[in-house]
C-alpha cells in the first residue's frame, strides 16, 4: 500500500531492524520500572532538544531538563504562562522563542505519549488540535495556528537566523493543500494497519506531509512529532514497546546536513500531487539509519547513565543538584562550596570525580576551573 518499492536492500535493512526491536524489547523488559522511567525521561528531554535545535532554536538538554522539571506535570496554558517570567530569568534573554518552542514541543509529545491510540484513526482535527499545541506558547502565531496555509512556504535549511538554501518548494495552498492532506489521512488510516511493515508506512505519511507542508510555520518538529506518533501506533509491538526509548531526533540532529540532502533527493526540489514520483525509499533508508543508532547507540548509553548516578554518593547527587539548579551556569568549587554548604575541598573532589564519570564537563584549568553539567 506506500507508494514505492521496497528492494532488497531496504528488505534487508528492515529486517535487520526488526531483529534489533526484538532484541532491545527483550533487554528493557529485563530492567527495573526506575531504569526504564529514567530511560525515558532522558529520550523525551533529548527529542525535544534535538528536534527544536534542528530549527535552530538554541536551548541545551540541560535548560530544556531544568525548565521541564519546573513546569512539572501540568502541560496546560496557565501552568507555563506563571512560570514563563521565572523561566526567563533564569536563563539568558535572547532565548524567548526557544521557550516557546520548547514548551510547545513539550505539550505535543506529552498528548502523543498518553493518547497515541485514541490518534488511531488520525483525522485533520487531531493534527490541527497538535499544531495548536506546538504553537499555543508564541502569540505571533494567534492568526494561523491550527489553521492550513494561507501563503506559499517552503522546507528551508537554516543555520543561526540566515536562510542557506530554499531544500524543495512545498504544495500551493487553499485547495491544493486541503486535497492533500485528506487524501493522505485516508491512506495512512488505511495502510497502517494493514502492511507487513510499520515503519515504510510511517515514513512515508512523515515525507508526505513535509512536503504539503501544510501549516505556516512548526511544519518540521511537527513532522518529526508524527513519526514518533506513527512508532506508538504500529501494529508490531515490538516498534510500539521500544518507540519510548528511542531518541531519534537526537540522532536526525548529528546527522542535519544529511536530513536535508535526502528530503530534497526525494522531490527533486518541488511538490508533487502524486506520491509515486517521489523517491521515498532513500528517506526510509535514512530514517532506518537514524533508528539503527538510537537502537546500538542511545539506549545503551541513558542505561549505562543511570547505572552510574546510582552509583553516586549523597554529596555528588547533591553537587548535581546544584548544577540542575543552575543550568546556564559554569560553576567555580568555591562557588558551588557556598551554594550547598560543603567543605571547598570535598567539592574539589567531587567535582573532578564527576567530571572523570561524565557528569560534568571541566572547563579551563587551575584557579580559572570551571564546571558545567552534561545532560
Amino acid at each position: 500500500m506506500i507508494s514505492f518499492q521496497i528492494n532488497t536492500g531496504l528488505e534487508k535493512k528492515l529486517k535487520n531492524i526488526s531483529e534489533l526491536l526484538s532484541k532491545k524489547r527483550v533487554e528493557l523488559e529485563n530492567l527495573s520500572s526506575s531504569f526504564q522511567e529514567a530511560i525515558h525521561r532522558y529520550v523525551y528531554i533529548s527529542i525535544i532538544g534535538a528536534s527544536t535545535r534542528i530549527e535552530n532554536a538554541v536551548l541545551t538538554n540541560t535548560e530544556i531538563d531544568w525548565m521541564d522539571a519546573t513546569l512539572g506535570d501540568d502541560s496546560r496554558l496557565g501552568s507555563f504562562e506563571r512560570q514563563k517570567r521565572y523561566i526567563e530569568d533564569k536563563l539568558s534573554k535572547d532565548k524567548e522563542r526557544s521557550i516557546e518552542e520548547v514548551a510547545g514541543l513539550r505539550s505535543v509529545l506529552t498528548i502523543i505519549y498518553q493518547q497515541a491510540a485514541d490518534l488511531l484513526p488520525i483525522t485533520e482535527r487531531d493534527v490541527r488540535g497538535l499544531h495548536k499545541e506546538l504553537l499555543q506558547y508564541y502569540p505571533p502565531s494567534t492568526p494561523y495556528i491550527g489553521r492550513y496555509k494561507v501563503a506559499s512556504n517552503s522546507v528551508i535549511e537554516r543555520v543561526g537566523n540566515k536562510i542557506t538554501r530554499e531544500i524543495f518548494k512545498t504544495a500551493s495552498p487553499g485547495p491544493i493543500t486541503v486535497a492533500a492532506m485528506r487524501e493522505l489521512f485516508d491512506w495512512y488510516n488505511q495502510a497502517l494497519p494493514n502492511s507487513i511493515w510499520s515503519l515504510p508506512v510511517i515514513t512515508e505519511f512523515v515525507y508526505r506531509f513535509l512536503a504539503i507542508h501544510p501549516f505556516q510555520d512548526g511544519n518540521g518538529r511537527l513532522g518529526r512529532a508524527l513519526f514518533f506518533l506513527g512508532m506508538l501506533q504500529a501494529p508490531d509491538e515490538n516498534l510500539n514497546f521500544v518507540a519510548p526509548y528511542l531518541a531519534v531526533d537526537r540522532q536526525i540532529e548529528k546527522s542535519r546536513a544529511e536530513y536535508y540532502i535526502v528530503l530534497r533527493q526525494c522531490s527533486g526540489g518541488v511538490f508533487r500531487q502524486d506520491p509515486k514520483e517521489y523517491h521515498i525509499g532513500l528517506f526510509l533508508d535514512f530514517m532506518l539509519k537514524m533508528i539503527g543508532k538510537s537502537l546500538n547507540q542511545d539506549i545503551g548509553y541513558y542505561t549505562n547513565k543511570f547505572a552510574a548516578y546510582l552509583r553516586l554518593t549523597e554529596k555528588m547527587k547533591k553537587i548535581l543538584e546544584c548544577f540542575r539548579e543552575h543550568p546556564e551556569a559554569r560553576l567555580q568549587s568555591g562557588k558551588i562550596s557556598k551554594l550547598i554548604s560543603l567543605p571547598r575541598r570535598t567539592v574539589t573532589r567531587a567535582v573532578q570525580e564527576l567530571s572523570k564519570k561524565g557528569f560534568l564537563q571541566q572547563l579551563g584549568k587551575g584557579a580559572d576551573t570551571r564546571y558545567q553539567l552534561v545532560f
